[in-house]
């Protein structure tokens, strides 16, 4: 399997010290679940991207700060890469932003949600039990953080996953793409520093309920070996 990261932000300060970039979250995420993948990582806002998507069996979409319906220019240079991927009916994943911005390149609608942040650990009701790896789940607790949500299923998606709080928080369309708004190569640290840092924007007591609620164990590793699957197996 060879992969295309197209990583969707810069890093900076603790987290760009500690983890370099969300590329790199994606590979250590991936190695740690067990993959044996050739792993490419472009970064979007640099305008870097492989000379061709066809020596890639898959591409993975991370997360950033910036809107996907942004007018910045490499966002819409990045819109225009995976509307001609999603025609292609290329293998892709699409986590927080990339989410986001698949869902809008298909064409539902995204945008602020009128809720707020969502931070912290957050449990999600499961639809998808015949994905991989997923045999009698009903829910998942993943780590999440963003201001920005897919409104409504993309025409011809099916969904995976939803909450009060998010109702379209993962959806695949047929046997290629694959879409979640948290972040399964999020660790705890993570999490927490984001939350810090937002703390003034998410307001004292959503801050509080969402650092508690980080005690509690997320499965990051269970979604990456669903992804594995998911992208590896034609069938999937």
């Amino acid at each position: 399997m060879k992969l295309c990261i197209l990583d969707n932000d810069i890093l900076d300060g603790h987290l760009a010290e500690a983890y370099s970039s969300f590329g790199a979250l994606f590979i250590r995420l991936f190695e740690g679940a067990g993959a044996d993948w050739d792993m490419e990582v472009f970064n979007t806002q640099l305008g870097q991207y492989p000379a061709s998507f066809d020596d890639f069996d898959a591409v993975l979409l991370t997360g950033s700060r910036a809107d996907s319906f942004s007018d910045a220019p490499w966002a819409v240079e990045l819109r225009g890469h995976v509307t001609a991927l999603l025609d292609a009916r290329k293998k892709m994943v699409g986590v927080c932003f990339g989410h986001q911005l698949i869902a809008l390149c298909m064409g539902a609608a995204v945008g602020r949600a009128p809720q707020g942040w969502g931070a912290g650990r957050m449990t999600y009701d499961w639809h998808r039990p015949e994905l991989p790896h997923c045999a009698g789940r009903t829910q998942i607790a993943l780590l999440a953080s963003h201001q920005d949500q897919v409104f409504e299923l993309p025409p011809g998606a099916s969904l995976v996953a939803s909450s009060s709080f998010c109702p379209v928080a993962a959806f695949t369309v047929g046997e290629e793409v694959f879409c979640i708004q948290p972040h399964p190569e999020f660790e705890t640290e993570i999490s927490a520093y984001l939350m810090d840092k937002r703390r003034d924007l998410l307001g004292e007591e959503k801050y509080a309920a969402a650092r508690a609620s980080l005690r509690l164990d997320h499965e990051g590793q269970h979604i990456a070996r669903m992804i594995m699957t998911f992208l590896e197996n034609p069938g999937a």
